[in-house]
């Protein structure tokens, strides 16, 4: 079986928040996720992509099915997943795998297209599985062509220009319960990027202060700078929170910071009971118990709220994204012959040492028969058995490369590889991996 470029995975689409939660790999767990994938039948390499809205495994597989089998067995060992949540989960190969990749680093395939931050996601998480040896060269020129396809995309589309963030939907849902942001109270929950720019957004439409709150107060002071706020002890922010009127949590904490009976004890300690209190939970895994909806004053928000105020506001993100898949049609079609001229270059080098050697005996034997020779006899012998050499594994690779179609390019790889008696390309692949 000829190894392929595969995904398996979920996002925000097949799956809601509270799936994608359970399934999020932490950062400090993805490299034990990458050492053990690298090493399960069927997959030669792999790289863990997760993020808020995404948990993927992309693959550079011997063995579709054991590579699929090796994931699963991952996700139920460490994540306990069940048979009936493997419905969450979606498989693409060869050509769909490779569009997907491309989608995903041109922000085509987020909850809010455009956004910005999904290529240093791609980034990072290439990055790690670099580092402990997980890719080679065939994800590494995926990757690489990946990050060249958005990079394209942003420069030849509106799709930036487009975007319409999540902190954004954040300011357009507390604008949805108060009207207006003026003199509003930002209380921020960590210290992140989301935090900060959020905080931003609340801030343009008129909310008066921002206080912010982490475990490290170090960190909450570097924002709070940053944005003219205060930073507020962890410790001490009961009482920050019940004088809030807007609360943005996204901290890396793998479990709620606020139960529905802290957020009713919380509620009990405001001045004004009749003040709405709009929390927006950004954080993967949730901050927020989702039983605070419960509690009277309170709006939360998580992400999949967030995605339907990003559907309602698509129209110039759409006629933007549809000149960008244009763009990744090419790329990917363009791309894939590529890959799979790259993918026969063991069997291409297999079968020239192939022929060297059928030659090298030929030309023995034929000394034998009719020699000696002079030096310069000999290296005319030579330099002929080369040349036909040369001749005919170009053109067998010439034609192996340009097969259009991949079941085509399997087939004549087979007769090769029997004709000549080659080495399986799986085998020879095993050594290239970095």
């Amino acid at each position: 079986m000829e190894p392929t470029l595969m995904v398996v995975g979920l996002n925000y689409r097949t799956a809601p928040v509270a799936v994608r939660e359970h399934f999020w790999i932490s950062e400090n767990r993805r490299y034990d996720a990458l050492l053990n994938l690298s090493r399960a039948e069927g997959i030669e390499e792999v790289i863990v992509m997760a993020t808020c809205n995404r948990t993927e495994f992309w693959l550079w597989a011997n063995d579709v099915t054991l590579a699929a089998n090796s994931v699963m067995r991952l996700l139920s060992a460490e994540y306990g997943l069940k048979l009936c949540e493997w419905k969450h989960f979606y498989r693409l190969l060869d050509e769909c795998a490779l569009l997907h990749i491309f989608r995903v680093a041109s922000s085509l395939d987020s909850m809010v297209v455009g956004e910005p931050q999904v290529v240093s996601q791609v980034k990072q998480a290439w990055q790690q599985a670099q580092k402990v040896g997980a890719t080679g060269r065939f994800l590494d020129a995926v990757l690489q062509k990946a990050l060249a396809v958005s990079k394209r995309v942003r420069s030849e589309t509106a799709i930036g220009n487009a975007a319409v963030s999540i902190p954004y939907a954040a300011v357009a849902l507390a604008r949805q319960i108060f009207g207006t942001l003026e003199n509003k109270k930002v209380l921020l929950l960590g210290a992140g990027k989301m935090s900060e720019l959020s905080a931003r957004g609340l801030l343009n439409h008129g909310a008066s202060s921002v206080r912010v709150i982490n475990r490290t107060l170090e960190h909450a002071a570097e924002l709070a700078a940053k944005l003219g706020g205060v930073a507020i002890p962890f410790e001490e922010r009961w009482q920050h929170m019940a004088e809030a009127d807007i609360i943005i949590s996204s901290t890396s904490c793998p479990h709620t910071i606020l139960s529905r009976q802290e957020a009713e004890l919380m509620m009990g300690g405001r001045k004004d009971k009749n003040q709405p209190l709009v929390i927006v939970d950004i954080a993967m895994p949730r901050d927020i118990d989702s039983g605070v909806r419960e509690v009277k004053g309170i709006f939360l928000y998580d992400l999949d709220d967030l995605e339907n105020v990003v559907d309602h506001n698509a129209g110039e993100r759409e006629a933007a994204a549809v000149e960008a898949q244009k763009i990744l049609q090419a790329e990917t079609q363009g791309f894939r012959r590529k890959l799979m001229a790259e993918r026969v270059v063991p069997t291409i080098v297999a079968l020239r040492l192939r022929l060297d050697e059928i030659c090298r005996q030929e030309l023995d034997s034929f000394r034998q028969e009719n020699g000696p020779f002079s030096k310069d006899q000999d290296e005319m012998l030579n330099a002929v058995m080369s040349r036909m050499t040369q001749r005919i594994a170009g053109s067998l690779a010439r034609e192996l490369k340009e097969l259009p179609e991949k079941v085509e390019q399997e087939q004549m790889t087979t007769a090769l590889q029997r004709l000549f008696h080659l080495q399986p390309p799986e085998t020879a692949l095993a050594g290239t991996r970095s």
